[in-house]
């Protein structure tokens, strides 16, 4: 029976690709990839010879029937530009679709940014969340990033180099100055790892634009108890007296002192009837 199976393909190096990975590549029907010019060059460079359909963000619905169709004939491979398909780029309706049709899925293991990124920052968690892409609107941004502000695991998120700064900026705004790892161009040739608060790597990036694929990895808020003799305790305090909303407090006085919004939202409590 004809299988849907799921490449991994290097995120940089040509290399990591696995023995597995090609050997599926050689013997499937079709090959479905996100930029076929950019995959007839993978294919190439390991002596592969197989037609290509592209399947991309734009076109993934109106390719699922051809694609079920190719499925009644043979082994069908999915790939991406790099990395795994399925995560932050097309792959998931497809592979929704063959379940349905009681088609076999198969997902090799291999390359990925987010793991890669997530041993290097060595943030020491047992576990991670990995948010993609965020809102490119500020509103929708800062509602995803105060609904994972209290998340005890580090917090992992792709980003394109003309929006790192305004990344950054946001995550500084609304989680506090936090421990950070900006991983550019894993596994390629100029592969960087800048490591960091948040003030500090968004520092270098504003002075120097970034290039290349970047993962920013977030470490957890650490878990102090708020200082209630500073001046960021004062300050809550005067804006809670004056009858300020607490979203708005909040947030003011994490960006104002560089503490995360956990520990000033504690704060924020303290500072009420009682407290």
């Amino acid at each position: 029976m004809a299988r849907l199976v799921v490449v991994p393909t290097p995120i940089g190096n040509l290399e990591d690709i696995t023995l597995r990975a090609l050997s599926e590549l050689r013997s499937a029907s079709l090959v479905l990839a996100e930029d076929t010019r950019h995959t007839r060059k993978l294919l190439t460079h390991f002596g592969i010879r197989k037609p290509l359909l592209s399947y991309h963000e734009h076109n993934r619905r109106s390719r699922l029937p051809r694609v079920l169709e190719a499925l009644q004939m043979g082994d069908v491979a999915l790939v991406s530009d790099a990395g795994t398909p399925g995560i932050s780029d097309p792959g998931t309706e497809l592979i929704a679709a063959a379940v349905r049709e009681g088609v076999e899925v198969d997902v090799l293991p291999g390359p990925s940014a987010v793991i890669t990124a997530v041993v290097l920052a060595a943030f020491g968690q047992s576990g991670f969340l990995f948010m993609g892409f965020l809102p490119r609107r500020a509103g929708e941004r800062r509602e995803v990033l105060e609904r994972v502000a209290s998340v005890p695991y580090p917090l992992v998120f792709y980003e394109a180099p003309h929006r790192l700064v305004q990344t950054l900026t946001a995550l500084r705004e609304q989680l506090g100055n936090r421990r950070a790892v900006v991983a550019r161009e894993l596994s390629k040739v100029h592969q960087e790892v800048l490591r960091g608060s948040l003030d500090e790597v968004l520092e270098r990036y504003s002075s120097e634009p970034a290039r290349g694929e970047l993962t920013i990895v977030v470490g957890p808020e650490e878990d102090k108890s708020p200082d209630l003799s500073g001046e960021a305790f004062a300050e809550m305090r005067r804006r809670r007296a004056a009858g300020e909303e607490r979203r708005t407090a909040v947030g003011a006085v994490s960006a104002k002192f560089g503490i995360g919004r956990n520990a000033a939202y504690r704060m924020w409590l303290e500072a009420g009837p009682g407290g």
